[in-house]
């Protein structure tokens, strides 16, 4: 997914709280109390994405997912 806007997204179902994407990337993931992902909606700015490829193909259950990013809606 290089030269287009993405954004992470989490598969509630899927995640059991492990922390592996939190620990590999911080900037955009927290955890809440139980270790559970908390995803920033913002867009993987451009120097983070190969982190974010990382963090996706190292989470153990595949409940990390890079989309792409949709542009806001104008009003």
């Amino acid at each position: 997914m290089t030269g287009m806007s993405v954004r992470l997204r989490v598969d509630p179902v899927a995640c059991d709280g492990r922390g592996l994407c939190h620990e590999l990337l911080p900037e955009m993931i927290t955890a809440d109390e139980w270790g559970y992902p908390i995803i920033s909606d913002k867009p993987v700015p451009a120097h983070l994405v190969k982190h974010a490829q990382r963090a996706v193909a190292a989470c153990p259950l595949m409940a990390l997912k890079l989309v792409p990013a949709r542009p806001l809606a104008r009003t």
